[in-house]
């Protein structure tokens, strides 16, 4: 559904007609805007938001552009898709967990309740959206770079789905001084807020237009397509299975968290500061 040649370039929208335009796609795919699939244990998945097909901007101009960022260029979505509110979170995992008896190693950091999920590698979620799948009858997967990032922005064309500041009301990252502000004399070492240091609830922070959260911070999230090239600034032979994150998190600042950023993670990277979050089939 939502062909790309009968797609808008969204950066040309109001608000107003972003959401329309999400809308009349829900209605298209006969599925409400935000909505979870039922599972055979009797629980629902995770909740999903339908978002719509459409052309936009990938990347980041010249002048801003960090290790490994892309050359602004545009990309289709050529389908409409359904990806997750938030990122799966602890509860959702040990779900999984439970039923399949996935033991965690027992040195690993693990987060609770509605925190998302950490320390998962990419074969970890490989089995959960499987699972998923099976528990649904539905395809889940992880986003794709351009997913992940159009999805982010939701029509916006700046840093951030905000505006081009971020600040420590609209997400979770390791500081808050706000991108483009100088600070001069003793004050540029404070920061603009007490970063929380740890991956904290999803849904706590305001949602984009398209009503997903933590797009930006909290914690990195999977793609599914690889890294190319070289994935250390200072190490030029640092090449091979890396795969691109997005997002920021609490621990970085905000300016990696912006919606161009991306960072290379090993295929079977663990970390606390590293999740994931799904795409579902429409």
């Amino acid at each position: 559904m939502n062909a790309a040649n009968d797609a808008p370039f969204v950066h040309d929208l109001s608000p107003a007609q972003l959401r329309a335009w999400q809308e009349n796609s829900a209605r298209q795919a006969g599925l409400s805007l935000f909505f979870q699939d039922a599972m055979q244990d009797g629980n629902p998945g995770p909740e999903l938001a339908i978002i719509p097909a459409g052309v936009f901007t990938l990347g980041n101009a010249e002048a801003e552009r960090g290790f490994g960022e892309l050359a602004p260029r545009h990309v289709a979505i050529e389908r409409a898709f359904a990806i997750g509110r938030y990122c799966v979170t602890a509860d959702e995992f040990q779900r999984y967990a439970d039923s399949t008896g996935h033991l965690w190693p027992d040195h690993l950091v693990r987060t609770e309740a509605r925190q998302p999920v950490t320390n998962v590698s990419r074969l970890d979620a490989a089995a959960y959206l499987a699972w998923l799948a099976e528990q649904s009858g539905h395809t889940y997967r992880l986003p794709s770079e351009a997913e992940w990032e159009y999805a982010a922005r939701a029509g916006s064309a700046s840093r951030y789905c905000f505006g081009d500041d971020l600040g420590c009301s609209e997400a979770n990252t390791g500081s808050f001084q706000v991108v483009g502000r100088s600070v001069a004399g003793w004050r540029r070492f404070l920061p603009f807020c007490a970063p929380m240091q740890q991956a904290i609830d999803v849904g706590l922070y305001p949602a984009n237009l398209w009503g997903l959260h933590d797009m930006h911070g909290n914690v990195w999230e999977f793609t599914s397509d690889l890294w190319e090239g070289q994935a250390d600034p200072n190490s030029p032979g640092k090449t091979g299975k890396w795969y691109v994150t997005k997002g920021g998190s609490w621990f970085e600042s905000a300016w990696q968290a912006r919606s161009c950023a991306r960072k290379p993670r090993w295929f079977d990277e663990l970390d606390v500061n590293l999740g994931f979050r799904v795409v579902r089939g429409i």
